[in-house]
């Protein structure tokens, strides 16, 4: 109790509630840092994902030999067949948008994934779109 001019005044857990409040604030900071690291680390995932399989397309190719020497050649078929196959393995949950070969030398995937908060949607969006493209190409020289 505070003695002020002759006044009794009460103050006592006047701070509690500031610091409840205080406590509160930083628990929805980290929690959206959590989500924060969370999406980046999916976006991540995706890339690779998307690199992998560009990789793997690119190593469907037909080896052809002609009178200007070997020549390796992708098919549209072929990547889309190689890049089934690597998402396929891999351990998050893709959607393969295209697979394609634009000139016959290089193959170019993309894939798009939903990223979710890892648990309570109150404080950040729950569902983003994801997605990346990747393009390798092979080369006999």
């Amino acid at each position: 109790m505070n003695h002020e001019n002759g006044r009794e005044t009460c103050e006592d857990g006047s701070l509690l509630p500031l610091a409840l409040g205080y406590a509160a604030i930083a628990l929805v900071l980290i929690y959206v840092c959590v989500c924060a690291t969370s999406l980046y680390l999916g976006q991540k995932q995706l890339d690779a994902a998307a690199d992998a399989a560009a990789l793997a397309g690119s190593d469907g190719f037909s080896l052809t030999l002609s009178n200007d020497g070997p020549t390796a050649r992708l098919t549209n078929a072929a990547v889309y067949e190689q890049a089934v196959a690597v998402l396929e393995a891999t351990a998050i949950e893709t959607n393969l948008d295209e697979a394609v070969t634009p000139d016959g030398v290089s193959a170019r995937v993309s894939v798009s994934a939903r990223w979710h908060p890892p648990f309570l949607a109150m404080f950040v969006p729950d569902g983003v779109a994801l997605s990346a493209t990747a393009t390798s190409r092979n080369s006999l020289r």
